[in-house]
């Protein structure tokens, strides 16, 4: 098995997982198919649907005596014709349905190796929402250890193995270790259909959030049952990589269409809302003439097509880093939805998603709604703003609201204020919360767009932070009228600013007090003839920084690796990498996963860090791509992108 991860946005992942019939694009769909009622055949769903990999159940074809025969004779590929990736199921949703199945776990592991499939389940037990911790927790433990015997069973199958512990988080957390240990190819969470069913959305985040946090990182998280648009978005946010159901068929029995705002029955429409071929060719009359049979088969297709759609909207918003955007997006768009992205507010999940979120995005900041203040990259910029930031005085003026670029719309103000008082701190009061003019270049205060008047809470969070951020610099506040007086010399007051943006950029990005680390003189500032904006920094004639124009935040260049090297100690910004990978790194080449022997456990995607030998030698400066705990646990894939090293 090989899963890499390519791009990234919040928790979610656009990867490529590798299985024997073929590589899967990740966020992925895989339809159910039940082979005694083929709705829409597997060949069609892979070439008219783009299906990459089915789902299918293994208990269905054992207990079918020709289903059975036809599959250990000419395997599940033939017997299904599909040439790509299938994924069996072992009965254990089945056994919650009906109570119970009549088949040994260990036999129906073997069965579902024998007939090619390939990832096989574990039948594990399926844990009901109304459970007590009790039965809850046998349910684990059972589940465990029917994983530990079927993993010596699955031969070169790959091993899905669910994730259990009912609506307790310590149980789904502890599950999630216990699996993580064994060798496993994919990583089910299980248990939800009864809260999906039911809307139980809320319920549903808690669940995947406790799982995540226990997991192997390194291994796909298969969300089992989730085959609603609506939920793709948010569930692949919090890091599930994978979807099964066979709603598509379901839904279309009963003449409902699905859409990525909900559900539509058929009768209620006087229109279709939908561009999918289906929904193209047909009027709602028309599909009403259909016979029951036809009209199944169309609307299946309708919300295949709908599904499809909603994934590659997904993948697209992954690659532009605006994912969460499209999570608050769809929140509005249902009661219980919004409830589930309400939980997501609360500072017991911020530690886990803000270690998944990447430093920088190639997409603008956009206000979708009251949902945006909380994106765990505001509130980690927030709290660097307490803990990094060093304000040039306590002496602080807040300039009144406007929008960015705050320095162009406020600059005369701005020259004559720090004319009388070059040390005073100048703050913009921003729709996101107060903004240091030596910053107001850094992503995302340039790279944002938010109305001047945000919703209320919006506006209650924000000026709470400002009031908090006032009282923990000690800001003595100063009235703009006081200062605004005529100015003459410039070029000072310019390169003050200059090196207080530097300096200012630089420990937000790397840490309180290193902007001075890296700025020793004699500082040279050099600018972009075009744009007049900071593009390199040398210090003591070296090339230590260069600020990127996209974000306003810096590459570190080996001078500056250097110098960080020299005055912090490990494992500050630091990726270890073996002696085996210690030569490569030297001529230049990039960390891959599997060479990383640990890291800083602050490290984020995206962020400069310092690429060092076991002895703690400096090889390179780079840049991650992975969080500290994927580079820790992948064994395939980059890590860290090197951009300079040291000449042997």
């Amino acid at each position: 098995m090989v899963f890499e991860i390519k791009a990234r946005d919040a928790a979610g992942r656009l990867g490529k997982f590798s299985t024997p019939h073929g590589t899967i694009t990740t966020p992925a769909l895989l339809p159910v198919i039940n082979p005694n009622k083929l709705l829409i055949s597997p060949q069609e769903l892979q070439q008219q649907f783009g299906i990459e990999i089915l789902i299918t159940n293994s208990y269905i074809i054992y207990k079918d005596s020709n289903l059975h025969q036809h599959a250990l004779e000419n395997g599940l590929h033939h017997l299904l014709n599909f040439s790509g990736p299938i994924m069996t199921d072992s009965g254990a949703f089945q056994s919650y349905v009906y109570g119970s199945v009549s088949i040994d776990p260990l036999e129906i592991v073997r069965f579902q190796h024998d007939i090619g499939s390939d990832i096989g389940t574990i039948l594990d037990i399926f844990s009901k929402p109304d459970q007590t911790k009790g039965e809850a927790r046998a349910a684990v433990q059972e589940t465990i250890k029917r994983a530990k015997m079927s993993v010596s069973e699955k031969k070169e199958m790959l091993l899905a193995l669910p994730i259990q512990g009912a609506l307790y988080p310590d149980l789904r957390t502890l599950c999630a270790q216990k699996m993580s240990q064994l060798d496993a190819g994919v990583f089910p969470i299980g248990g939800v259909v009864p809260l999906m069913e039911g809307q139980r959305y809320a319920d549903l985040v808690h669940v995947i959030l406790a799982a995540k946090q226990g997991l192997d990182p390194s291994k796909p998280v298969h969300l089992f049952g989730a085959g609603h648009p609506l939920l793709f978005p948010l569930a692949v946010a919090l890091g599930c990589d994978l979807f099964d159901s066979a709603s598509y068929a379901k839904f279309a029995q009963d003449n409902r269409l699905l859409f990525s705002w909900g559900t539509e029955h058929l009768s209620n429409l006087t229109e279709l809302p939908c561009s999918c071929p289906i929904c193209s060719k047909y009027s709602v009359e028309e599909l009403l003439q259909e016979t029951p049979m036809s009209r199944t088969q169309l609307l299946a297709k309708h919300n295949l097509y709908v599904c499809q759609a909603e994934i590659r909207h997904i993948r697209t918003a992954i690659t532009r880093g605006n994912l969460w955007e499209l999570v608050e997006q769809r929140a509005i768009q249902n009661p219980y939805l919004f409830n589930a992205v309400h939980q997501l507010k609360k500072t017991s999940y911020f530690k886990w998603l803000e270690q998944q979120e990447s430093i920088t995005k190639d997409a603008a900041l956009k206000y979708s709604g009251t949902f945006t203040i909380y994106q765990p990259l505001l509130r980690r910029l927030n709290h660097r703003l307490l803990t990094h930031y060093t304000p040039p005085s306590q002496n602080a003026l807040i300039l009144p609201p406007t929008q960015s670029p705050y320095f162009k719309r406020y600059q005369n103000e701005i020259q004559a204020i720090l004319q009388k008082d070059p040390t005073t701190t100048i703050l913009m009061n921003s729709p996101m919360g107060p903004v240091p003019l030596e910053l107001d270049e850094m992503y995302p205060y340039a790279q944002s767009e938010f109305p001047e008047n945000p919703d209320g809470e919006t506006r209650l969070i924000t000026k709470k932070f400002i009031q908090k951020f006032i009282k923990h610099h000690h800001f003595n506040e100063i009235n703009l009228i006081d200062v605004l007086l005529k100015h003459n010399d410039l070029t000072n007051i310019i390169t003050l600013l200059d090196i207080r943006r530097v300096a200012a950029v630089a420990d937000m990005q790397f840490g309180k007090g290193y902007g001075k680390i890296l700025l020793q003189p004699p500082v040279e500032i050099l600018k972009s003839k075009k744009t007049g904006k900071i593009r390199r920094v040398l210090s003591k004639n070296h090339h230590v920084l260069s600020m990127r124009a996209q974000d306003g935040l810096f590459t570190l260049k080996i001078a500056g690796g250097t110098a960080l090297h020299k005055n912090c100690s490990p494992p500050f910004l630091r990726v270890v990498v073996d002696d085996e990978a210690s030569p490569f790194v030297q001529e230049g080449k990039s960390v891959f996963s599997k060479f990383v022997v640990s890291c800083d456990p602050n490290l984020r995607p995206y962020d400069e860090c310092l690429i060092v030998d076991q002895n703690d030698t400096l090889l390179a400066v780079g840049r991650c791509l992975l969080t500290a705990q994927e580079m820790q646990s992948f064994t395939v894939g980059v890590a860290v992108k090197t951009r300079e090293h040291i000449s042997v």
